[in-house]
Order: structure tokens, then sequence, then C-alpha cells
């Protein structure tokens, strides 16, 4: 018996059209950071970004109506 291997297509993708694409739907960005010395917790940071494009037609989340030309 043969196990074949799927066949994966291989794609270019240049940095410019990923951030696009990525920039369109939006991205969350998660992390921790611990720095500690001797097993001792000294800072502890959570990280939460959301990374998005920003459009005339998609209101902002904070309701506000002010533009940067005020």
């Amino acid at each position: 018996m043969t196990v074949t291997e799927p066949v994966v297509e291989r794609r270019e993708v240049a940095l410019v059209d990923l951030l696009d694409r990525l920039l369109a739907g939006g991205v969350v960005i998660t992390g921790d950071l611990t720095l500690r010395i001797a097993d001792v917790d000294l800072v502890r940071i959570d990280l939460k970004a959301l990374i998005s494009s920003v459009s005339e037609r998609v209101p902002s989340p904070w309701g506000s109506t002010r533009t940067w030309e005020d």
C-alpha cells in the first residue's frame, strides 16, 4: 500500500499584498511577556492589539465624528 502526500500549491505573495489582505479584514495580535529573575515574576505584560484599515465607509467604534481636519 502506498501513501501519497497531498499536493500543495506554492505561490509567491508580495509583502504589500499580504499586508493589504490582512488589513482589509483586520488582524488581532496577542501575547504575554514575563520578566523574571530567579523564578520570581517581576513584570507581567499582556498584549492585545487590533490592527485594521481605516475607511470612511466603516464607522468608528468610539462614535466620534471628529476628523483630522478639525
